[in-house]
């Protein structure tokens, strides 16, 4: 499915968005730090017209990457309340993957008549304990996240090299991935002259949003003022499909919204990227998005 591609209008300049679909529900979709609008190809697949899904390329990523910071949680959930208001509805479900579930959260929280329900996809709750005042950000960052940041320092001598780094990315081998999508994926991440082709996401807005991810109080408090109904998403398994996944067993635990206690499940057979990008957990997402489609509603003006 090819999405309508369009820009929105927001502090600072233009916001690429992308949208699938025809649904009378609209489904807000934020991605991850180092991603873009893509990484919803897979579960717009999946969803088709039951929804309509609107996903922008976050400031500083993708056709968005010229956007001027400040960046920031609040400032992205600002960013989608102006893609919700062109869109002409009143309200929507809210879904983030990675750093997108802690724009879903803070969208949540600072715009709650506008939330009908929220998908968080292994990320969204607080990572960890808050960081000593002494402590470098800049290296739990790069403990966190180093490898996405290494790849963006990286020069690409021409799309079919990059296209390579992806399908051999640890993420994704042996794990059934869908190769066009990837390789869609890969070809509009890229920009630059032959030669030197390098990812379009800007590594200042990376930095920036890791700190605030990690230091921000309001954004690690968001989770817990969530009115709307929510599910978390887990994958089993890590960023570079370790053992060790993002979210741990128990990390999670005693984690309540303003409902009650957070609803937590575990995608078997995905790792951090797959259970948005692979089938198994764009069927997940897919499921909990019609599911709240049909129950709480988000109407389409």
């Amino acid at each position: 499915m090819e999405p309508e591609r369009y820009t929105v209008a927001v502090d600072g300049g233009d916001l690429a968005v992308a949208r699938w679909g025809s649904g009378d529900v609209v489904v807000l979709a934020a991605h991850g730090i180092t991603a873009s609008h893509l990484a919803w190809s897979g579960v717009a697949e999946q969803v088709r017209n039951d929804v309509t899904l609107i996903a922008p390329d976050l400031r500083g990523r993708g056709d968005s990457r010229d956007l001027p910071g400040p960046y920031g949680m609040a400032r992205h959930a600002r960013d989608l309340r102006a893609v919700l208001d062109h869109a002409g509805a009143s309200r929507a479900i809210v879904a983030g993957h990675s750093m997108g579930g802690f724009v879903a959260a803070v969208f949540a929280s600072m715009f709650p008549e506008q939330t009908a329900a929220v998908v968080l996809i292994d990320g969204g709750p607080a990572i960890g304990e808050p960081l000593s005042a002494d402590a470098d950000v800049d290296v739990v960052l790069a403990r966190v996240i180093g490898p996405a940041l290494d790849r963006l320092e990286r020069r690409f001598a021409s799309r079919k090299e990059y296209r390579a780094f992806w399908r051999e990315h640890p993420a994704f081998v042996g794990t059934g991935a869908d190769l066009e999508r990837l390789d869609a994926y890969a070809d509009y991440d890229l920009h630059g002259s032959s030669g030197d082709l390098r990812s379009k996401v800007d590594t200042d807005a990376v930095r920036a949003d890791g700190r605030d991810t990690l230091i921000n109080d309001d954004m690690r408090q968001a989770v817990s003022e969530i009115a709307a109904p929510v599910v978390l998403l887990l994958a089993e398994r890590g960023m570079v499909n370790d053992r060790t996944p993002l979210f741990p067993k128990g990390a999670v635990s005693g984690l309540r919204t303003q409902r009650g206690p957070l609803d937590v499940i575990r995608v078997p057979g995905t790792n951090h990227y797959t259970i948005l990008a692979g089938d198994v957990g764009a069927r997940a997402v897919a499921h909990h998005l019609r599911s709240f489609a049909a129950s709480a509603g988000g109407e389409r003006r």
